[in-house]
């Protein structure tokens, strides 16, 4: 491409217009300009930025609920029990996610020692990579500058940050996904070497062994073939059969690096509880939770409240994008027309079972940028979409200042009774309060002076509010959200030298347990659960206790002799001695 480079701009808006017939249309040549050196700067500064923002806070707080102990101890459990094939939560087999995911905090654990650090390294990473996949693909489409739009736009979402921020499965799922799309798009649209289509299916096979529906970038091919002739006139599609098999065979190879080692540990032994772990994996947490789900059913309208409010900049430029993208299909060009079906296909799929979550469309948020991306340098010379994405900043700004005084103005009333509900310290509110107000006075100044240019303003506002959220807000909620205090507080009751058992129990209070618990297992029957703490207790009543839920105390202890220990997540704990224990506790009716 230098020689075009070397003849001007003329020269390469007609290397792009033989590359693609549609960019020869005179709307779409602002899309050539190369990054002027002004902007070569700020979008360096704005990478750091980001990288910061992200990263900021990790190693300074505990895993908070609800998925983040849960997958936390189970890594521990790998760490410790050298069995990284199939993961625990106490002593019970985990059979509601594979094991990758673990995987990786367990690795990240093993170089850093520091699992504060370790359990959301995964996220962070898969967040960075996610954001380069995004970037480098329009970079290829279009150019440097719509690449690092597309990038931009991504991290300016809310979603993006809040699952880059938290170790939970699915922002590691959609840097596969990310990925799986980034090799397949570089086969379909710019003729790359068909080796890529074993790392879409690759990247998609491995998504599916991370979480379930990691085969969907595989939908892109069926879809470019339902699409062949409509886009023939526009952008003439290699051969896709070979393709598919190539990445079909990426698929099973990324599929078997866990299902391969399973199966044949499973298939070589007879304990019934691996058995069962396979079966209740491989169908009944797929299709099963798909077609019939038993938990998270939400209206049909569940995920248009989904994309207002967690996508939250860019769902706002809809009005303006839905036509533009119209006009894009209409010229048949396929770099917007595939990752914009790709990405409703995805829509479609979770918007038809009933069981739904707002993390489940997730992966469709990268493909909608990148079809975005282009469009939006021509978006912003507009008045009216400059004025909406100032008046995001300027919402945000209200929002955290009205939290501010809500944590600050009222301690000792409303706010204090949340607190009490929640089980949180005053003080807390005063570290939350703080942080809000640092997150409004900064928005608030980003937003004022950089009015003309409302684009990097929300770059840069989205980059305080994680910072904001990083060291201030994630750190206070941590001590009483994680259950470290609750066990600090358990630890100081009963002595260093006492035994203790859990029961109703949840994944925080067994990983910040600061002794070897016994547990009584977590899906069983709660009454099964006594019915052994109990015993187990009974061994040796002077130095053994339970650590029980306190709604699940009913029938089997006098609550006047147990020790109330405190509230965390909503729950009351309450410290159980033999001698609060009736004799007939957990024995069946």
């Amino acid at each position: 491409m230098s020689e075009y480079r070397r003849g001007g701009r003329n020269n390469f808006s007609t290397f792009c217009s033989a590359q693609y017939p549609g960019f020869a249309n005179a709307k779409d040549r602002h899309i050539a300009t190369i990054l002027p050196p002004q902007r070569s700067r700020f979008a360096a500064w704005a990478l750091v930025l980001i990288v910061l923002s992200l990263a900021a806070g990790i190693g300074m707080r505990e895993p908070m609920p609800p998925d983040e102990p849960r997958f936390a101890l189970m890594a521990q459990h790998m760490v410790e029990s050298g069995n990284w094939l199939f993961p625990h939560r106490g002593h019970e087999l985990y059979a509601e996610k594979p094991p990758t995911f673990m995987w990786m905090q367990a690795a990240a654990y093993q170089v850093g020692r520091d699992w504060r650090i370790a359990f959301l390294l995964p996220s962070l990473l898969a967040g960075l990579a996610t954001l380069a996949f995004t970037c480098d693909i329009a970079r290829r489409l279009w150019n440097w500058r719509i690449g690092i739009v597309a990038a931009g736009a991504l991290f300016a979402c809310v979603q993006f940050g809040l699952q880059a921020k938290r170790a939970q499965i699915d922002m590691v799922l959609v840097a596969l996904t990310t990925m799986a799309l980034w090799a397949l798009l570089r086969v379909l649209l710019l003729r790359g070497h068909k080796s890529l289509a074993v790392v879409g299916g690759f990247a998609s096979g491995l998504g599916t062994v991370t979480k379930g529906v990691g085969f969907l970038p595989l939908l892109l091919l069926p879809s470019a073939m339902a699409l062949r002739r409509f886009l023939a006139k526009g952008n003439a599609l290699p051969s896709l059969a070979p393709m598919t098999i190539l990445a079909l065979a990426g698929f099973v190879l990324g599929a078997l690096v866990w299902l391969a080692p399973m199966l044949f540990a499973v298939l070589g032994s007879e304990d019934p509880a691996l058995h069962g772990y396979a079966r209740d994996l491989l169908l009944r947490q797929t299709g099963e939770r798909y077609a019939d789900p038993w938990h998270h059913v939400q209206p049909f309208w569940y995920y248009a409240k989904t994309i207002f409010t967690l996508w939250l900049p860019g769902a706002l430029l809809l009005p303006w994008l839905v036509p533009a993208w119209w006009n894009r299909i209409k010229r048949r060009d396929a770099r917007f027309v595939l990752p914009l079906v790709w990405g409703v296909l995805v829509l479609l799929f979770f918007n038809v079972s009933p069981g739904k979550r707002e993390v489940y469309i997730f992966p469709a948020l990268p493909a909608f940028c990148m079809a975005a991306a282009p469009l939006l340098p021509a978006l912003l010379r507009r008045a009216d979409v400059r004025g909406v994405l100032l008046g995001w900043l300027v919402l945000l700004a209200i929002a955290a200042a009205a939290g501010a005084a809500f944590a600050w103005l009222d301690p000792h009333s409303r706010a204090s009774a949340m607190a009490l509900k929640r089980g949180l310290d005053i003080s807390v509110l005063q570290a939350l309060a703080i942080s809000f107000a640092v997150l409004a006075a900064g928005v608030a100044l980003v937003a004022f002076v950089l009015r003309r240019k409302p684009a990097r303003a929300v770059v840069l506002g989205t980059s305080i509010l994680w910072f904001v959220v990083g060291f201030g807000v994630a750190p206070a909620l941590s001590e009483d959200s994680s259950g470290s205090v609750l066990m600090r507080r358990v630890g100081e009751r009963i002595g260093m030298e006492a035994e203790l058992g859990l029961v109703a129990w949840t994944e925080q209070v067994l990983l910040q347990a600061d002794r070897p618990v016994r547990e009584f297992g977590f899906k069983r029957a709660v009454e099964d659960q006594w019915r052994d703490g109990a015993a187990w207790v009974r061994e040796h009543p002077s130095r053994r206790w339970l650590l029980v839920n306190a709604q699940a105390l009913d029938g089997c202890a006098e609550r006047e002799q147990t020790v109330a220990v405190g509230r965390s997540n909503r729950r009351d704990w309450v410290l159980v001695p033999a001698a609060a224990l009736h004799g007939n506790c957990g024995d069946s009716p």
